[in-house]
């Protein structure tokens, strides 16, 4: 069982955290460990490589930043796990198909043990409470190795939603588990899903020291 260092950042930018990302997945060798990044972001409206403008009806004063993941518009805020993967692919001899599955699982799970039916949907990458999104996916994979990752709502400010068409779709709704399960409680669903991570990838958590991110915004 492999290990996959676990970094718990606290409340980050978006833009400093990008990238560092970016520069980990161009720095890494054959033999660099994995790595899986834990935070809520400030808020920020992100447009991915298929995301069209004409999604974001009104960003209004929250930024909005065109990244190099796929999928299109999501919202980063406080009280959003998101969780950055930062595993080599090769190495784990999967691909993206496989990487999108076990992530979804692990949320999927994660739900589960809050007494949430989760489930996936054919053709819109995520998983979905009813009718309604609680948890969006957005990756890119260089050289091999994936990084971006999972959007997962827990107990947020959802109105920011309102201001776009979430990943493309007109009328989506987003839900959270503080809405689903009454559970708001960040820390004890972040261990959970990182748990699931781990069984999902079959690694062994090991924790790791934070990291100092270059200031900028957003």
């Amino acid at each position: 069982m492999s290990a996959v260092i676990v970094r718990e950042l606290g409340r980050q930018p978006y833009l400093p955290v990008w990238r560092a990302m970016q520069a980990f997945t161009d720095a890494r060798t054959a033999e660099t460990p994995d790595e899986l990044w834990l935070l809520q972001h400030d808020p920020v409206f992100t447009l991915g490589q298929a995301g069209k403008p004409e999604h974001v009806l009104d960003a209004g004063a929250i930024p909005l930043v065109a990244v190099d993941r796929g999928g299109q518009v999501t919202y980063h805020g406080p009280g959003q796990i998101v969780a950055y993967p930062l595993l080599d692919l090769r190495r784990l001899g999967i691909g993206v198909k496989e990487l999108v599955c076990r992530i979804e699982q692990a949320i999927i799970d994660t739900c589960a043990h809050y007494g949430v039916q989760a489930e996936r949907r054919t053709g819109a990458p995520g998983v979905y409470v009813g009718a309604a999104k609680i948890a969006a996916l957005g990756l890119r994979v260089r050289r091999g190795c994936s990084f971006h990752g999972l959007a997962f709502n827990i107990a947020m400010d959802l109105a920011p939603f309102q201001r776009i068409n979430p990943c493309g779709f007109q009328g989506l709704q987003v839900t959270q588990m503080l809405d689903c399960a009454g559970t708001g409680d960040l820390a004890a669903v972040q261990r959970t899903l990182c748990a699931a991570l781990a069984q999902g990838f079959g690694f062994r958590c090991e924790s790791g020291p934070s990291l100092l991110f270059a200031t900028g915004t957003p």
